[in-house]
């Protein structure tokens, strides 16, 4: 793996995890030594975060972690809610009903997963992904993937917040199980519904996270 990558994938994980926390500062010359490359990978990485939107311009030659915001995690699932419902529509016309039965089941087993000592839920953060995946196979539309990929970068670091409620991961398990259900059934509107059943409850599990921001929009959301 070239030097610049190996800098934009820890960087842009730290940053997901919330080992970097919005509003930290991060210095060019404090992530080359740390990650034991020159300055010019970590100046390439930098460049390919801000373009993200992960990080913006800091003092002298470092970035700054881009805040996270109700009134932009309010934003995100308005897209979400507009991008995940006309993928599943395509997907439920155009997918193959085994695959997504097959996956419905997996996903009503999940919540096995959540009892186990995976402290980090990677297994059922893994089929998410897994699902995710075949429904934009299944979408055959190059333009909404494109969107939904970049759209899920800032995803993955606000479900932080909601993480630790074991109960709503549970039932979030259930709801992706529907909507696979619903996707394998070809039944676009019973799709449709399933998704945004979902994101109404994953958007109110994150807004319950951090109850104090709920009156105060603009006010940015920090790591407990």
């Amino acid at each position: 793996m070239r030097a610049s990558e190996r800098a934009y994938q820890t960087l842009r994980t730290d940053i997901i995890e919330w080992h970097l926390e919005p509003g930290t500062t991060v210095s060019e010359v404090e992530q080359a030594q740390r990650l034991g490359v020159s300055r010019t990978p970590v100046r390439e990485a930098f460049s390919r975060l801000m373009s993200e939107g992960l990080v913006e311009p800091g003092p002298g030659r470092g970035v700054v972690v881009t805040p996270v915001s109700v009134t932009n995690v309010k934003a995100m699932f308005e897209l979400r809610i507009a991008l995940e419902t006309q993928a599943a529509a395509l997907a439920a016309l155009k997918g193959r009903s085994e695959t997504f039965e097959q996956l419905a089941a997996r996903l009503d087993e999940a919540a096995t997963f959540l009892d186990d000592d995976d402290a980090d839920r990677s297994s059922y953060y893994l089929l998410v992904e897994e699902m995710d995946t075949e429904i934009d196979l299944a979408a055959q539309n190059t333009y909404l993937t494109q969107a939904q990929r970049q759209l899920r970068t800032h995803l993955g670091r606000v479900r932080k917040l909601s993480k630790g409620n074991e109960n709503r991961l549970m039932a979030a398990a259930h709801e992706h199980a529907a909507i696979s259900r619903a996707i394998g059934a070809g039944d676009v509107e019973l799709a449709q519904a399933a998704v945004r059943i979902h994101l109404s409850n994953a958007l109110q599990a994150i807004l319950d996270a951090v109850p104090e921001l709920d009156h105060h929009e603009g006010d940015r959301i920090d790591a407990a």
